[in-house]
């Protein structure tokens, strides 16, 4: 399929310079992963803020060892470095700030967010978010955050668990989304406030609050219950019939009522 308002080289330095960046960002018209490649720039001192993107991923990842899979020129797929001054413990609060940021740049309004980390319409994943931090002494020493957005096509023909930009009326241009996407983020990130205003944020776009859902959590039993709320580490908190369980990571599958 032809590519959506083509995206490449230019338009990605246009897109990170209007957002108030100034390190320079990198292209590729394919690659593995663009986390991956990020994660190899980091390790040789890359800048905070500095940007990959790609034309097409073959071997693009999910969390928990999943598969991102994309259809060449229809998709965003954009890796940012950040070097955030965070306790281990609060590294996940940058997935849910990447979610809030690419939610406010798709400018959907059904748009949310399945906690942690897929972007959604109802119940159709637009999106996805994989955050993979390097920990020293019990601090971040830096993440990458890699998004995978559906901007023309939602993957697979026949594939009715997924939707993109296109299909849910909005304008999938690549540039103006990056250009919001990286501005929000930045100020997100940047903002005093941070990082103590990121649940609040995240609650007004999160689709798994008030639904009744089961989590797998990595090592532990399964839970179901209703998710109540989200505790200051961004960890969900499901009720249950033996009390609040809170739910850090792990696997949520939103149950349907009768």
């Amino acid at each position: 399929m032809e590519a959506v308002n083509a995206f490449g080289q230019d338009s990605l330095r246009r897109a990170v310079a209007a957002a108030g960046i100034d390190v320079e960002p990198t292209w590729l018209d394919e690659t593995a992963s663009t986390n991956d490649d990020l994660r190899q720039l980091a390790a040789d001192d890359a800048p905070e803020w500095t940007v990959v993107a790609a034309g097409h991923q073959t071997a693009g990842k999910g969390r928990m060892g999943r598969t991102w899979s994309d259809v060449p020129g229809g998709s965003l797929l954009v890796s940012v470095l950040l070097r955030p001054r965070l306790p281990a413990d609060r590294a996940p609060l940058l997935t849910l700030v990447a979610a809030v940021a690419m939610v406010e740049a798709c400018g959907l309004p059904a748009m949310g967010s399945k906690w942690p980390n897929d972007l959604v319409v109802a119940d159709r994943k637009v999106g996805g978010i994989l955050a993979e931090a390097a920990i020293a002494d019990g601090l971040v020493r830096h993440v990458v955050i890699g998004i995978g957005l559906n901007l023309a096509t939602s993957g697979l023909p026949g594939d009715r668990a997924s939707t993109s930009v296109r299909e849910e009326g909005g304008d999938p241009d690549a540039e103006g989304i990056l250009t919001r996407y990286l501005r929000s983020l930045k100020g997100e990130v940047e903002h005093q406030g941070f990082p103590t205003r990121v649940v609040p944020r995240y609650a007004t776009v999160c689709r798994t609050l008030g639904r009744r859902v089961r989590a797998t959590p990595i090592g532990g039993e399964m839970v179901e219950g209703l998710a109540r709320d989200l505790n200051e580490r961004g960890s969900l908190l499901i009720e249950t019939e033996q009390g609040i369980q809170p739910v850090a990571f792990g696997e949520i599958v939103h149950l349907r009522t009768t």
